[in-house]
């Protein structure tokens, strides 16, 4: 298997791509079953783009998740949303290769949209195979590392990992709970690329590359964040103590970001 290194920018400045590697012989099978199954009837798909663990190449077979963008060519309806959700549903349960199959949906308005080049833009660039349908990335320049782009791309995270405290705090059934913390500690890791200085190079991939990014500045909340990269590998933490971090830890970021 090819090893992947960590996304940098190349010597004109501008964001490595994610490798167009072979796909792993264990995700095959299923990648067709998801170019089979979604394009079918309603809602009717523009493009299905791979990214993640699967796109890069370095997936654990029953360890890592699916992920997938779906671009839509018209805005979806809360009808389509379903079927889409139904169609996931089954995938997951005709294949226990990944842990969790996800989807990223959006429309091809949207994503052509002047002010969407710094989000659906670069993400589709720098982050997406497409494995079915129209290839928009390839409407896009490259980007050279910003700022602007994580603001872009993470400017939903207060209100998301909110919700996530929410959920969890309404005492769902123990697999749920564990779920929405491996989903919220990912989330949060992630997010933290609001925090990137505009000297920094790196574009992090893997959940322990975002760590060690976020570790270089912030040497002091070394432990808070390994908190959450154990909880999104491993969620055993009490639901409780978890939203108590995840809230001191949201209320944090939200004030830091505010100053940098």
């Amino acid at each position: 298997m090819e090893r992947r290194q960590p996304v940098g920018i190349d010597t004109d400045g501008y964001i490595l791509t994610v490798s167009n590697v072979e796909v792993q012989p264990p995700f095959q099978d299923l990648l067709v079953d998801v170019c089979m199954t979604l394009p079918g009837a309603e809602p009717v798909l523009d493009g299905i783009y791979l990214y993640g663990s699967v796109a890069r190449g370095d997936a654990v077979p029953g360890g890592s998740d699916l992920d997938l963008t779906l671009v839509l060519r018209s805005p979806p309806t809360s009808q389509d949303l379903q079927r889409l959700e139904t169609k996931r549903q089954a995938l997951e349960s005709r294949h226990n290769e990944v842990i969790k199959i996800d989807f990223d949906i959006g429309s091809r308005l949207q994503v052509l949209a002047a002010e969407s080049r710094l989000s659906w833009g670069y993400w589709l660039k720098h982050h997406c195979r497409c494995v079915w349908g129209n290839d928009l990335s390839q409407r896009f320049d490259r980007l050279k590392p910003s700022r602007d782009i994580a603001i872009a791309v993470n400017a939903d995270f207060e209100p998301v990992l909110a919700r996530y405290a929410d959920l969890i705090n309404q005492a769902p059934p123990a697999a749920q709970t564990a779920r929405l913390q491996r989903e919220a500690s990912r989330k949060l890791i992630r997010s933290t690329q609001v925090l990137r200085a505009e000297r920094d190079l790196m574009w992090p991939q893997t959940l322990e590359e975002h760590v060690e990014l976020f570790v270089q500045h912030y040497p002091h909340m070394n432990e808070q964040i390994c908190f959450f990269l154990s909880q999104a590998h491993k969620p055993n933490a009490k639901p409780k103590a978890f939203t108590a971090q995840l809230h001191h830890f949201l209320t944090w970021m939200v004030s830091q970001a505010s100053q940098v």
